[in-house]
């Protein structure tokens, strides 16, 4: 039985490598825009750096939504292994903190997805922009 919750925990660490990646990357363009003179009308690039201030804001979240549902599956596991020697049944423990776990996931990929239309929407302002 706890063999399918540590895959979930693999998925998750893979999540939130792609997160702190997206993060890093929203963060690099932060510091070039702010650093940048000669990049575009001071409007436009006010507003990008307002959306990736909101990039930045929405992959935090993702992140810590995802470290939570880590925690709740690793806390999972150990009860499953710690039910077998306890004479309290740990089950409707381990359901709660699955299904907080779950719902945890369930908001940090949502705000993935959030982001990722984000930086789709930068993309299309770009090539509206440079006229392509």
């Amino acid at each position: 039985l706890s063999v399918a919750p540590v895959f979930l925990l693999a998925g998750v660490g893979a999540l939130l490598n792609v997160l702190t990646n997206r993060l890093t990357r929203a963060v690099d363009r932060y510091r070039k825009l702010t650093t940048d003179a000669d990049e575009a009308t001071l409007q436009a690039k006010a507003r990008e750096i307002n959306t990736q201030i909101t990039r930045s804001r929405l992959i935090h979240w993702a992140i810590v939504f995802c470290t939570v549902c880590a925690l709740m599956i690793c806390l999972v596991v150990a009860l499953m292994f710690v039910g077998t020697y306890v004479t309290h049944d740990p089950s409707q423990l381990i359901a709660v903190l699955f299904i907080a776990g779950m719902c945890s996931l369930v908001i940090a990929l949502l705000l993935f997805l959030r982001e990722v239309s984000l930086a789709l929407q930068i993309m299309k302002s770009f090539s509206r922009i440079r006229g392509k």
